[in-house]
């Protein structure tokens, strides 16, 4: 059993209510109420995953800012967290500290990217975080508030008011967590190297979903030719950089496919192949400002640098042939998505 020694200065407020607008008029919120943070209900935060308050889980050392066990628990308390939601919260926050995630880049960028936080594993159904309908929206109290909770703490402290420069920024930086949906088709977590049993998130620094629906196609290579022109925008990073790109398959997409014996890899694979824009294209569209010549239409440049730059999964409703991408941020080189275990983040199991 762990001893919490909690270290934030303690605060005396007549009620919840005016707990909550203390914490607007300071800016500590994401705009949004807040749950008051009381000792109880971090110390419970902290008891989930049996650490000590002043545990360092993570950083950004370009700002000089470190993450503590207890300002990571503060936070998921103000976001509406349950205790049970906890290990999920920690292992991202670790995930987003590592050096290839280069959190300071897209959390700083004028571009806006958002966390995307995927979760796989045993731990979607035992706290009931939502892969089915809406899984990138509202109805569900797990999907909001984990991702909600690491937009606060790069608020109170990440020094996000400070740093954050979004020209435009989209909803999926109040939060962005979703998990993916069992189905005959390897898991991302095991993709990535992980026992199909084990309870992972991946966090992933990217735009906002880009919808892409097909309802007529008959062939699941019509399906996936029009998923690769909406993964290939003149407009996006993916064309004028090299950048991974997470897309989602909704339930009708992902069965019409599997139906034809389509499995991840060849998915990623046809992707890759046809989520291109030609020379000529792009300096029609103004990415190259330069003559076009003869030859441009046979030179191409992939949205992505391989097929294992695709974060594939399947998700959503079982009714509607609406699927998405989401193109990721700058440069792969610069920030890349991050899988981690949670049990060995927190000995959570």
């Amino acid at each position: 059993m762990i001893n919490v020694m909690l270290r934030a200065e303690k605060l005396e407020m007549k009620d919840s209510l005016e707990a909550i607008e203390f914490y607007f008029q300071k800016g500590w919120t994401d705009g949004l109420p807040i749950v008051p943070p009381t000792e109880e209900r971090i110390t419970e935060m902290l008891k989930s995953v049996n650490m000590e308050a002043d545990t360092v889980v993570g950083s950004i050392p370009e700002r000089g800012r470190v993450f503590t066990a207890e300002l990571v628990a503060i936070n998921a308390v103000m976001a509406g967290c349950l205790p049970g939601y906890f290990p999920i919260v920690m292992a991202a926050v670790q995930a987003i500290s590592e050096p290839e995630f280069g959190l300071h880049g897209p959390s700083a960028s004028t571009h806006g990217a958002a966390i995307m936080i995927a979760v796989n594993g045993p731990i979607v159904e035992q706290i009931g975080l939502n892969s089915g309908a809406n899984a990138f929206g509202p109805g569900n109290r797990a999907n909001p508030t984990i991702g909600r909770a690491i937009r606060l703490l790069l608020i109170n402290a990440g020094g996000s008011p400070e740093f954050d420069r979004s020209t435009l920024g989209h909803p999926g930086k109040f939060s962005f967590c979703f998990a993916e949906k069992k189905t005959a088709w390897t898991p991302l977590h095991v993709q990535r190297g992980f026992h199909e049993n084990v309870s992972t998130v991946t966090v992933f620094a990217c735009e906002g979903p880009n919808q892409i629906q097909n309802h007529g196609s008959l062939k699941g290579e019509s399906i996936l030719k029009t998923m690769a022109d909406r993964m290939s925008p003149l407009g996006s990073f993916n064309i004028g950089s090299e950048t991974e790109m997470a897309v989602v398959l909704c339930p009708e997409h992902y069965q019409h496919l599997h139906r034809e014996g389509w499995t991840k890899d060849s998915v990623q694979e046809f992707l890759y192949k046809h989520a291109k824009r030609s020379l000529k294209e792009m300096k029609n569209g103004g990415i190259i400002e330069a003559p076009i010549e003869e030859g441009d239409d046979e030179i191409f440049k992939h949205a992505l640098p391989s097929p294992e730059h695709i974060l594939l999964m399947v998700a959503g409703g079982e009714a509607g042939r609406f699927s998405a991408c989401m193109p990721g941020w700058f440069s792969y080189k610069q920030s890349k998505a991050v899988t981690k275990s949670i049990k060995a983040a927190t000995g959570f199991t």
